[in-house]
């Protein structure tokens, strides 16, 4: 594979993809521990749901309030996903794909929460902004699930990219693959 483009996405993609991808998974992981974070506060500490804002929810609730915040994150995901994309090859492509599918709704859900919250009119004759799966999935519960079943494909992905098979090895243009043995 030879990188196509120039400028950030080739490079993020060739000689900059390990970096690229280990800055992605610091921000994925933070986020995904926010949330992680915000369930122990509820299921294991008993807190009430307005109360259990995560980490620096408590020291910034207002973060928690904002749907630009989670909005911002899930458009950070999704540009993410596409721009080391095409460093990926077999397998490990993907798995990524599966993750950038997932995320891809997952930024539709918060795009729709954003224009509720935007325009003070909320869907579903609901009180509060909600998407669509959170008419059957609660907010709190919901996030963790998508964030979940996004990390969990990417964490395969990025697994098998940094093992790949010989044939894989062969159509890289990064050096993220560790050495055969």
């Amino acid at each position: 594979m030879t990188a196509t483009g120039s400028g950030l996405t080739a490079a993020l993609n060739t000689d900059r993809h390990r970096i690229g991808l280990n800055v992605f998974a610091a921000i994925v992981l933070a986020h995904w521990a926010e949330h992680i974070a915000q369930a122990i506060q509820i299921y294991v500490l008993g807190w009430p749901v307005p109360q259990a804002r995560g980490v620096l929810g408590l020291w910034f609730p207002w973060l928690v309030k904002s749907e630009f915040l989670h909005y911002g994150y899930a458009l950070v995901m999704l540009v993410g996903l596409i721009l080391l994309r095409k460093g990926f090859v077999g397998r490990s492509r993907t798995w990524w794909n599966i993750a950038l599918g997932i995320q891809v709704w997952h930024h539709f859900e918060h795009l729709l929460l954003l224009i509720q919250a935007q325009s003070h009119h909320n869907f579903f004759g609901k009180p509060v902004p909600t998407s669509i799966i959170q008419l059957i999935v609660p907010r709190v519960e919901l996030h963790l699930f998508y964030n979940t079943v996004v990390f969990i494909p990417m964490v395969v992905a990025m697994v098998l990219h940094r093992w790949p098979r010989t044939d894989e090895r062969k159509s890289m243009a990064c050096s993220c693959a560790y050495a055969a043995a």
